[in-house]
């Protein structure tokens, strides 16, 4: 017969002492409730033996910058912009993060709708009619015209980043998902975007 299965014995309990800050006036010595100790009962790990040296993949990065030209004012799609700058790169990942950054407080970035070019426009809309501009509007700083201070609150909105996941070498979108560049002045200039890929 077999000898019948028995649990992993348990590490020996170990007494951690446990010193509560004395009061004023006290002396040196620890009060008595310091002297009290927490009993922790450390179990023998059940975890699976660490891999072997060298079985697991090296963490990988890799960092690239791109430059969009000036754009009219509205919401534009530049999937194909990022992805022709970071192929090469991302072919090289089997799973991790992208994170891009724009350079700038007058644009953002944001993930929308990459079928239907009434959703850029309708966004714009949207976006004019919240954020008001004008003689009317309430806004101080104008120091580029009445699109400055409207600018950076939509900036603000949005955002000027997004981490996207990547797996088997792509980013990992959804179908109907792209990457929009809002533009929010009227005389905009080339936007700068960094894409930092990270992962194994």
């Amino acid at each position: 017969m077999h000898a019948a299965a028995t649990a992993p014995a348990l590490a020996p309990p170990v007494l951690l002492p446990l010193f509560l800050p004395t009061g004023a006036g006290s002396s040196a010595r620890p009060r008595r409730a310091a002297r009290a100790a927490v009993r922790c009962e450390l179990a023998a790990s059940s975890a699976a033996p660490a891999a072997a040296p060298g079985s697991v993949a090296a963490p990988r990065w890799a960092q690239r910058t791109v430059i969009i030209p000036p754009q009219r004012r509205g919401c534009h799609i530049i999937t194909h912009k990022i992805m022709h700058a970071i192929r090469s790169d991302l072919s090289e990942f089997k799973c991790g993060l992208a994170h891009l950054f724009l350079h700038h407080t007058s644009a953002s970035l944001t993930l929308n709708e990459n079928y239907d070019p009434d959703v850029q426009t309708d966004t714009e809309t949207f976006l004019s009619r919240i954020v008001p501009e004008g003689p009317s509007a309430p806004w101080r700083h104008t120091i580029e015209g009445s699109d400055d201070m409207p600018a950076h609150i939509k900036s603000s909105m949005f955002g000027c980043a997004l981490t996207i996941p990547i797996t088997d070498g792509r980013l990992n979108m959804g179908t109907w998902q792209g990457i929009w560049l809002c533009e929010h002045r009227d005389y905009a200039t080339p936007r700068t975007i960094v894409i930092t890929l990270s992962g194994i």
